[in-house]
Parts: structure tokens; sequence; C-alpha cells
């Protein structure tokens, strides 16, 4: 597919417009997409040379949310592999115990998950806003916000030739720590405890020896994430095929990884050499590293979606989904952007740009599941997060297992709550706390 390119780009003559989307990102190509379909003048400024060129996703794409955007988009979407084995791990040093779920329903259209590279998927979804109408300006950064007498945000300034680029509504879609939800005064002082830090490496296996390691084939992928592999530092850790490499990293809390002064490229060398994961990785080489702040605070830490001619999406708004058996980004931000899209439409057609005339988008995205799942979940964070479940609970589980699974014959089998018992309190854990904890997750959860 070809990419966009500056050849997309407005000229000073067509220097005003609806709509200014800053970055092409998910979130900004569904929003330019669907203000496009709506018959308004809209452009996406990207600051890399082509959508994706500076994005970095460690995980899988759940693209049913464009089921309703998109129809039969499995049908050309640039995927690795459809995620067929989900797997989740927990582990010590010398340890691991897995749930592992498989079926051939994810392996058959609409899909369920997929492995994809974020060059090619985004400046896939980007060029379906470009088809639509949408305008493309590439290399150019977003250095401002313009405003009007009264305060209200009227456009952007841009670091090409200074160029200002007037809109009725600016969609702020440039990522974590936005800087124009910052200088809008919308994104507040920025809280590390609030943030992960995400890093990756790509290997490269050939395709065939991939299909035999993960027991797969054809464009089926496996997904497994981790508990226990950061050195208990708040996070966990993944490994997923894509069509002939394979993506290996870790999350970890921010402020905790600089007080242990712990370089995020030990913790994945950690994980590459434990016992249960080196064998997957055998005879592999680096293709690429990347890292990547994520906004994982939740639903509390959410800033106000909008504000006189201007609305966030996506990342600049916090809405990396973060709840332990679930670390989803994009499919969040494709939902929130297409419909801030939707409600620059109606604010347009209305002539209310203001925050009260872009209300409604906050008010479907209470009724979608973007902001559905986010307060259902709010306090999922906290419990993923926590000392138990990041320090003791992996070995307080392997230990169980391992109880119950050793054979110590002439002795009696030992009954379940012993077994528990005894690794609960050489973890430190009362059963109480277990207990607790549990129910807390079921609250959360259920």
């Amino acid at each position: 597919m070809a990419e966009p390119t500056m050849a997309d780009a407005p000229g000073p003559e067509s220097a005003e417009f609806d709509a200014v989307v800053v970055g092409a990102g998910p979130a900004g190509s569904a929003a330019a997409l669907a203000l496009a379909r709506a018959g308004r003048s809209v452009v996406m400024v990207e600051r890399g040379p082509f959508p994706g060129s500076k994005n970095v996703y460690g995980g899988v794409v759940y693209g049913r949310v464009l089921d309703a955007i998109i129809p039969n988009w499995w049908e050309d979407v640039p995927v690795e592999r459809w995620v067929v084995r989900r797997s989740t791990m927990m582990m010590t040093e010398s340890q691991s115990l897995s749930i592992d779920y498989r079926t051939g329903a994810w392996g058959t259209a609409p899909y369920n998950g997929m492995t994809t590279v974020r060059s090619r998927f985004d400046t896939w979804l980007a060029a379906k806003a470009t088809e639509a109408g949408a305008r493309l300006l590439t290399s150019t950064v977003a250095t401002g916000l313009l405003r009007d007498g009264d305060g209200r945000v009227v456009g952007v300034r841009t670091d090409r030739d200074h160029a200002e680029l007037r809109s009725r509504v600016v969609v702020a879609c440039d990522g974590v720590n936005s800087f124009l939800a910052k200088e809008a005064g919308l994104l507040p002082q920025s809280e590390a405890s609030h943030y992960t830090l995400g890093v990756k490496e790509v290997l490269s296996l050939p395709r065939e020896v991939i299909d035999e390691r993960f027991g797969v084939q054809g464009h089926e992928g496996v997904d497994i994430e981790i508990l226990g592999c950061t050195r208990g530092i708040p996070g966990g850790g993944f490994l997923y095929t894509n069509t002939d490499t394979v993506s290996v990293g870790v999350v970890a809390s921010l402020p905790h990884l600089a007080e242990a002064r712990i370089r995020p490229e030990e913790l994945i060398a950690d994980l590459k050499e434990h016992p249960s994961i080196a064998p997957y990785l055998r005879g592999s080489s680096l293709r690429e590293y990347a890292a990547h702040l994520i906004p994982e605070g939740g639903y509390d830490t959410m800033p106000p979606l909008a504000t006189d001619g201007m609305m966030l999406a996506g990342d600049s708004a916090a809405m990396t989904l973060a709840a332990g058996m679930w670390l989803e980004g994009v499919n969040f931000a494709i939902a929130s952007g297409y419909a801030a899209g939707q409600a620059v439409d109606r604010a347009v057609a209305s002539g209310d740009c203001t925050a009260s005339g872009l209300a409604s988008y906050r008010a479907d995205l209470e009724r979608q599941f973007v902001l559905v799942d986010h307060k259902r979940l709010r306090k999922a964070p906290a419990l993923v997060l926590s000392d138990r479940v990041q320090q003791r609970y992996p070995g307080l589980l392997c230990d169980l297992a391992e109880g119950m699974f050793t054979v110590v014959n002439p002795a009696p089998k030992p009954g379940g709550l012993r077994v528990t018992r005894n690794a609960a309190a050489k973890h430190g854990v009362k059963l109480r706390e277990l207990a607790a904890d549990t129910l807390r997750g079921l609250r959360i959860f259920g």
C-alpha cells in the first residue's frame, strides 16, 4: 500500500479547515475518517515522515472496533498473525505457571486479536481517511495553539515555515504527555505514578521455526502475558509472534524503575533467559529495540476531554486500559477518535464549537465500551500493581502448583488447604489477605 505523503498536504490557499487533527495514529486517523465521511474539511498533521513511523506498540490490536467503521476490515488490514492462543504466565526466577487458552474461532473472520506492525497498520488506517477526503501533512510538528480574542482555540502553529492551520476545532491525538493538551490547560501536571515505560525487542526467527516452537501454522499467532518478571518492580512482560519475528518486552512502573536504578533492557535480558521463555527464542537475532511511555492511571486520571475549540482522544486522553488481564490501547484510540470526529461534525453543524457544543463527545463515550470499561475497571490498576500481586502472588501460586503436583510417596498427598497455607506463609501472605484480594478482584472484574 502506498504511504500517504506530503503531496497530500494542503497549500497556503487551503489553510482553514473545519478541523485540524494533530497526530495520524489510530485516534487521529479515525477522527479524520469520521469527519471526511461527513463532508467536513479536515487535515491531519503528522510529525513523522509517514503515519506510524514514530509509534511503538508492544501488544495485540483488537480489531473488532472497526466492524462498524470499515466493513470487512480484515480483508485488507496489514496483519502479521491472528492470535489463536492467549496465555497468562506467572513466574519466579526458576518457575512458571500458565493459564493457556486456545481456540480456532479466533483464527477465522471476524477474528479477535492480531499482531501487526504499527508503521503498516497506521499507514493503512490513515489511507482510509485520505481516501475519504482528509488531507495529510507529514514531517510537520504542531508547535502550539492559535487562539482568538476570547481565548478559544482556533488552530495550530506548525514548524513548516511557521505556517498556521486555522480550524473550528483542533482534535489533539498527539499521544501520551500531549504538549497541546498541556498548553490548553486540559492536562494537569503529570504524576510519574500514572505512567509505565514499555520496552521491547523485536527478534528475527524463520517463520517455520516460530510455527514449530509455538505450535501454530499459517497466519496463527500467540500472545503470552507475564507477571513476576520485573524484579519486584510493578509491571509485567509479554511475548508475541509476528510473521517472521517475535516481540519480547516488559512494562514497568516509571517511578519504581527509576528508584531501583535498573535499566529496562536488564529486565528484558532476564526474561529472555528464563527457562520458560529461552527455548522460544533460541537462535534469534535482534532486529529492533523500542521504548514507549504508557498512561496507565485509568479512569480517575483522565483529563477533561474538551474545551472551547479543542478535544482530546486516544493516549492524549489517557485512554489506555491497564487492567491486568487487559492492556489495550489501539482499540480505545480508534473508538475515541471516531467518536471525536462525529462530535466535531455535530458541533460544526450546530455552529457551537465551545466546550458545551462538544460535550456530546464524552456522552457518546460514556455509552460506548471506551468509558464503560474504564469506569468499571477504574480500581484495577491499584490492585494489579499492588505489592502482593506483583511480588508475592506469582511465587505463591507457583509454589502452590508445585506442592499439589509433587509426588513424595510413601508420604500421603497433602490437602489443598495445607499446601495453600504453606505457600502463603513462605511468601508472607496471610490467608485473610489472600481471601480479601480474591474478593476485591471478583468485585472489580466480575
